[in-house]
């Protein structure tokens, strides 16, 4: 039996407002909007944010018809549809090694902050493979295991592990480094090309962002992002799906879902969707909530 990977649980988090709202991280905000807008094409029809969370970036993403957010946290979600609303968008609480969709339904696919909580990259990768159409946009942002401090730290023995091999480090349980031949090499060996890469997030200090003003960080960091010098904590990939045999870009809201456990046809009754075996998973709050099944 294949033991399941871990799962990072933001599940009732202060993420929110501990991390982002009112904790000085516009500069980092702002840069990684303006690098989404750039990396993702002017039109598209269905796009899957994996790992959306409370939808921080979900309102950068109005070049698409629908929008699916997909989060494991179903409190997270519950917050992101409050504030957006339904027109347009999706909910679905789900295990991103588990994706409740049928292939090739998807046009577009974010993972923003998310990768680096992920202990087994091909598996996740792979999910991400199956559900998209052939020409699809995935851009990916990780946590760069080869930046400049950690580089320098290793230097001079203040960290054990070495910056400049391949594998992951785990540094805090559950939180992942990628060297970006690492990330390149697993991309293409499920048939995504890379096509850009941007380095972001160079002046990640607190100091120096209490000492300078945000706009002038955000237009030095693009000064750094055109090196295309990949030694910045964070990475932002463009990637292009290629030729695939399945694509159902076409097909209904009802239609994108399969069952979790088999990858089979769902149906929808009442506020449940049901499986052939009779398996249902709840719609709650006009969430898609496919954790856990209905036990009954």
């Amino acid at each position: 039996m294949v033991e399941q990977p871990r799962i990072c649980d933001y599940e009732g988090s202060d993420y929110r407002t501990r991390f982002w709202e009112g904790q000085g991280r516009n500069y980092e905000d702002t840069v990684e909007r303006q690098v989404l807008r750039r990396l993702l094409p002017e039109h598209g029809k269905r796009l899957l944010e994996i790992g959306a969370g409370f939808g921080r970036l979900t309102q950068e993403y109005n070049m698409y018809e629908q929008v699916v957010l997909l989060d494991y946290s179903f409190s997270q979600l519950q917050y992101a549809r409050d504030q957006l609303g339904d027109e347009g968008y999706v909910y679905v609480a789900a295990d991103a090694y588990k994706l409740p969709f049928k292939p090739g339904v998807f046009d577009g696919a974010t993972m923003i902050r998310v990768l680096h909580h992920f202990e087994d990259v091909p598996n996740v990768f792979s999910g991400i493979q199956r559900v998209m159409s052939s020409g699809a946009t995935f851009v990916l942002e990780y946590a760069n295991k080869r930046n400049l401090k950690a580089m320098a730290r290793y230097a001079l023995r203040r960290q054990k592990w070495n910056p400049y091999t391949y594998e992951p480090v785990e540094f805090v349980e559950l939180n992942y480094d990628f060297h970006p031949s690492y990330i390149l090499r697993e991309l293409q060996s499920i048939g995504f090309s890379t096509q850009e890469y941007v380095p972001v997030s160079w002046f990640r200090m607190g100091a120096l962002k209490r000492a300078v003003p945000m706009n002038m960080l955000v237009a030095m960091d693009g000064m750094m992002q055109s090196t295309r010098w990949l030694l910045s904590p964070s990475v932002f990939t463009k990637n292009v799906m290629g030729q695939k045999t399945t694509n159902n870009l076409d097909v209904a809201l009802l239609d994108i879902f399969a069952c979790p456990l088999t990858g089979g046809a769902l149906t929808r009754e009442d506020d449940r969707m049901v499986n052939a075996d009779g398996v249902a998973w709840a719609i709650t709050d006009g969430i898609y909530d496919f954790k856990e099944p209905i036990i009954e």
